[in-house]
């Protein structure tokens, strides 16, 4: 059998993973913003956005699904070996052909046309993702392995980029650092994967029982790519690259912050399909109300101290010329929460339980929002209406979400005690609204003091009412210092 370490262990090193990612574009997005500007920034940022489209064709709700196929026959190395192989024959065959329709577009879309070189660059990591399978390391929670992995990429993409990228016509060598800083791991990956499973064949391939779940997670993740990306895409058609450069600084902010709410989402998928597989009903409720407890209280902070420090968040990160980004990144604050709710309910209660089906369901409900509001906002409001588009979105994903799940919702809340964190967030908003009202400090030394005086508050006040989840990420925290010393 193999070991698998606890969930806080994990989590810690997920954690890692994911502040990581909140420091590095802290580093690198101040220096790219300003090289690049506006236009340039914008311009990579929606290559990105596009190509995204044609990694999820190629991926194919692999990512996903893998996680889960992979957990429940992880105590066997033979089938897991044939599972592993047989999704990446798929993932073989798809990405193959997504780049053939790739190459086609770029002949027919005068958009990509124009951008082509930008988009065979960032293109690669089509290919790099394909070949990453992380999926299968998340399923047996390698997450020491794919936090160094990550980590080495990330630091290496930082030095390339302060080395390569010194004025607005380098925009070609950011989008293929991009590329590889995000995706680069996946060789390694592809490499390392002998240690845990055999790619000798042992018997014929089943790809048929493959095909009906891999088929609801691709649309899936094809609904939440339209919320999640088409934003970025219609402003790059509708409107100018200088309104793609805009939104962008404020879907940077919000992205970073998104991935470390949901960070113990990723931990936790993994088990969660194990005490289904396993009956461990109890376990998987206990696990549940934590992952609650912890969104409520981690994005609500994170939401509101970025609400009231916008300004100051958008001037450290990208410069004045970006002023513009603060009201979509007002906006686009409320997400967290959302977002945060929303994974919980979908991808650590539903998907693990076999009801991706309802997962589905809610973000196509909330994809077709977004799209109609995109339609309709972007001419006019520009960024602004992109982001309230994709608030509304999240809104509606969670509201399907919570009816689906309403019994069970019902009885997970009254082990919650909202009242403390409304009450400790009130209090920290106060005084943070009061100290922004009377200071003039330097936008970094105004949010460097804030922090203290908003935090503090808050989560000062949540250790004096005795909130468990408050307990458990002081804990957390200070495991992550002692593991750094």
């Amino acid at each position: 059998m193999m070991k698998t370490h606890s969930i806080k262990f994990n989590f810690i090193m997920n954690a890692l993973l994911t502040i990581s990612s909140v420091i590095f574009p802290i580093i690198t997005f101040p220096y790219i913003s300003r090289v690049l500007g506006v236009s340039g920034s914008g311009n990579v940022a929606a290559a990105i956005s596009t190509i995204s489209y044609f990694t999820m064709f190629a991926s194919l709700g692999v990512p996903t699904y893998g996680i889960r196929a992979c957990a429940k026959v992880r105590d066997d190395k033979e089938k897991l070996s044939q599972t592993v192989q047989e999704l990446i024959i798929i993932n073989a065959v798809t990405t193959a052909v997504v780049y053939l329709a790739f190459f086609i577009s770029l002949a027919v879309v005068p958009k990509f046309n124009a951008q082509k070189e930008l988009l065979i660059v960032v293109s690669i990591s089509i290919l790099l993702n394909t070949m990453g399978i992380q999926w299968l390391y998340n399923a047996l929670e390698q997450y020491s392995y794919i936090t160094l992995c990550s980590l080495g990429f990330k630091f290496l993409g930082m030095v390339l980029m302060f080395a390569m990228i010194h004025s607005p016509d380098d925009y070609l060598k950011y989008g293929a650092i991009s590329a590889l800083s995000s995706y680069g791991s996946g060789i390694l990956n592809f490499v390392n994967m002998r240690k845990y499973v055999s790619l000798k064949k042992n018997g014929m391939y089943d790809f048929r029982r493959h095909f009906k779940p891999l088929f609801t997670f691709f649309f899936m993740s094809a609904a939440t790519s339209i919320y999640l990306n088409l934003d970025m895409v219609m402003l790059w058609l509708m409107k100018t690259d200088w309104d793609t450069g805009i939104y962008n600084a404020a879907i940077k902010i919000k992205t970073v912050l998104v991935n470390l709410v949901t960070s113990l989402g990723t931990v936790l998928l993994p088990r969660m399909s194990f005490y289904i597989e396993k009956g461990e009903k109890e376990a998987f409720r206990q696990t549940v109300t934590k992952a609650f407890r912890f969104v409520l209280i981690a994005a609500s902070g994170l939401m509101v101290y970025f609400m009231i420090f916008s300004e100051e968040s958008i001037l450290i990160l990208s410069g004045k010329d970006f002023l513009a980004a603060v009201v979509p990144m007002q906006l686009l604050m409320t997400t967290l929460l959302l977002i945060g709710l929303s994974n919980t309910t979908g991808m650590q209660i539903l998907t693990p339980m076999g009801q991706e089906n309802k997962v589905l369901k809610s973000i196509i409900a909330g994809a077709i929002v977004d799209f109609v509001l995109n339609l309709f906002l972007i001419p006019r409001y520009a960024s602004s209406g992109a982001a309230f588009a994709t608030v509304m979105a999240e809104l509606i994903v969670v509201i399907v979400q919570f009816i689906y799940l309403k019994d069970i919702l019902r009885g997970l809340f009254k082990d919650i005690n909202l009242g403390k964190i409304l009450i400790s967030l009130g209090c920290a908003t106060a005084a943070a609204l009061i100290f922004r009202s009377l200071t003039s400090f330097p936008a970094l030394l105004t949010m460097i003091i804030a922090v203290f005086i908003f935090f503090g508050i808050y989560g000062g006040l949540l250790l004096l009412m005795k909130e468990p989840m408050a307990y458990e990420i002081l804990n957390i925290g200070l495991n992550i210092i002692r593991k750094k010393k």
